[in-house]
């Protein structure tokens, strides 16, 4: 499967920001990369440049490619509503993202990795297709066999982020997606906005 394994850091300084989770090179190096760095003197960027730097920071964060990326667009220009907040919730709702946001996996690379290797269940029924979409209501659970993973044990004893928009049980390692969460209830710093621009254009 065709997934993005280079430097994360890299993807990361590209940006701005550490898209990918805590990164202690992001933070010696939070500039630009490249041969010159910060000294390299850049123009202003024209519209569209800005517009694509959004969604390639979108696709990079959820780790969706641009098929996938461009369906769940049309998915959400289809649905009533607001075309960029339903893409956030669509992203959101994806398995590989709600197993990271449940404390799971530390990072959504790892989620995911957890998903194909079919160590999570989604209603009792084991899940090994991480752009599963959930719906309102769906237990997602770690399977029996793998509780005792040190990965997932290790990274749940870490995880102190609590989400409106879900509920986790630390005994039985299973939680419940509610339903997908409202914009101010996503915390990524993405302008959706200007993804939806620059797919209309």
């Amino acid at each position: 499967m065709a997934r993005y394994t280079g430097p994360k850091t890299k993807i990361a300084r590209k940006f701005g920001e550490a898209i990918f989770g805590e990164d202690k090179n992001f933070e010696k190096r939070n500039f630009p990369p490249g041969q010159h760095g910060n000294a390299r003197r850049r123009g202003k960027k024209s519209e569209y440049a800005t517009q694509l730097m959004e969604k390639q920071k979108a696709k990079y964060t959820y780790g969706i490619l641009e098929r996938q990326f461009s369906n769940l667009f049309k998915k959400a220009s289809a649905s009533q509503g607001i075309t960029g907040e339903i893409l956030l919730q669509l992203c959101e709702s994806r398995l590989d993202n709600v197993v990271y946001r449940m404390g799971v996996s530390n990072s959504r690379s790892g989620a995911r990795q957890l998903v194909s290797h079919r160590h999570i269940t989604v209603n009792g029924e084991i899940v090994n297709i991480p752009s599963y979409s959930l719906n309102d209501g769906d237990v997602v659970a770690v399977r029996e066999k793998s509780k005792s993973l040190v990965a997932i044990e290790s990274a749940l004893a870490s995880n102190s982020n609590v989400f409106e928009w879900l509920t986790w049980n630390s005994d039985t390692k299973s939680g419940t997606f509610i339903k997908a969460p409202e914009r101010l209830q996503i915390p990524v710093n993405i302008k959706e906005q200007l993804i939806v621009e620059l797919y209309s254009k």
